[in-house]
């Protein structure tokens, strides 16, 4: 009984069931082998990319705010790192710092706008994501001629950042791994987590608290666009090469994989292990299709469908959550 009751309790509840639920469809329905499904490297790349940009995101909307821009710095930071080290031949630090630096400064921009101002996040991270998209293209074409930047990183960086092991696995979601914890950690068990969670609840409340609501509000963003940067210069080490487009795809996927995860748009609720598993989930529909008998041209239909069953199931261990929690009082 108690185990079903910290099952309900949880946020990431839901996510589980619809890992699950994913899971047994394509093996049932789809037929798929499930050892070449969960063995496939393609899914879990997918994932570990998606991750790392869902992690801050994610702890962003608990908090009752969104972001958008990284769609643009995914490749602001591929093209900074790109131009530094490939196109101006500087030290391959130099790039990496210069792409990091850059996810620093539009968190800042992003952040200080949205605590200084009344204007909602996601109208303030919609104006630097089409901001950040024309300076990415400018970038490419005027600095390097070209909107495809080769880049010859050294092996030490190669290793670190932009390496298949077994010619299948990127060593992102070694990364991935290490960020989810570190998250995990900040959200769960530190004083700041739990300050995220107040001002998801009710951000005046908060503030008269004695929260430093501002303060929490930028550092997230920051968090926000320097992951985003971490991808891009991850890809551009591990491809040798940059693409101006290369992510606007990350939207929709990055708030589809947390909104699956347990986190709810309003604010307030969610882990940072349901984004894990939600990310798991909207990577095993997203890829995991091409490994069943069903017809790719579904994979819309499906992911769909796995959406509002999430969606619906998040409501519905919310308020379960808040039932057993006050009656446990």
């Amino acid at each position: 009984m108690v185990l079903i009751r910290n099952l309900f309790r949880s946020p990431a509840a839901a996510s589980v069931l619809s890992l699950v639920a994913t899971v047994a469809f394509y093996v049932l329905v789809g037929r798929a082998d499930v050892l070449a499904l969960v063995s496939a490297a393609s899914w879990l790349n997918f994932a570990a990319n998606l991750g790392i940009v869902a992690l801050p995101v994610g702890l962003l909307m608990v908090a009752g705010e969104i972001d958008i821009s990284f769609g643009a710095m995914i490749p602001a930071g591929a093209i900074t790192t790109a131009l530094l080290s490939g196109t101006y031949g500087l030290p391959i630090e130099i790039g990496m710092l210069g792409a990091l630096s850059l996810g620093v400064i539009v968190g800042l921009v992003n952040g200080i706008l949205s605590t200084s101002t009344k204007v909602p996040s996601l109208l303030i991270t919609l104006g630097t994501l089409t901001v950040m998209q024309g300076i990415v293209l400018w970038a490419a074409m005027h600095l390097a001629g070209n909107a495809s930047i080769p880049l010859q990183a050294p092996a030490w960086a190669k290793f670190l950042f932009g390496q298949l092991i077994n010619n299948s696995h990127q060593v992102i979601i070694a990364w991935w791994i290490i960020l989810v914890g570190v998250f995990g950690l900040l959200l769960h068990k530190t004083s700041f987590g739990n300050w995220i969670y107040a001002m998801g609840g009710d951000k005046t409340s908060a503030r008269n608290a004695g929260v430093p609501t501002e303060r929490v509000t930028i550092m997230l963003f920051v968090f926000s666009a320097v992951s985003a940067c971490f991808v891009g210069m991850c890809g551009a080490i591990l491809f040798n090469t940059t693409q101006v487009s290369g992510g606007m795809s990350y939207i929709f996927n990055v708030i589809a994989s947390i909104v699956v995860g347990g986190v709810l748009l309003s604010g307030g609720f969610g882990s940072v292990m349901g984004i894990f598993i939600g990310t798991l989930t909207f990577s095993i529909v997203n890829k995991g299709i091409s490994f069943t008998k069903i017809n790719p041209n579904w994979a819309n239909l499906v992911i769909g469908v796995v959406l509002v069953l999430a969606m619906v199931m998040n409501e519905y261990f919310r308020k379960r959550a808040f039932h057993y929690g006050s009656a446990s009082k």
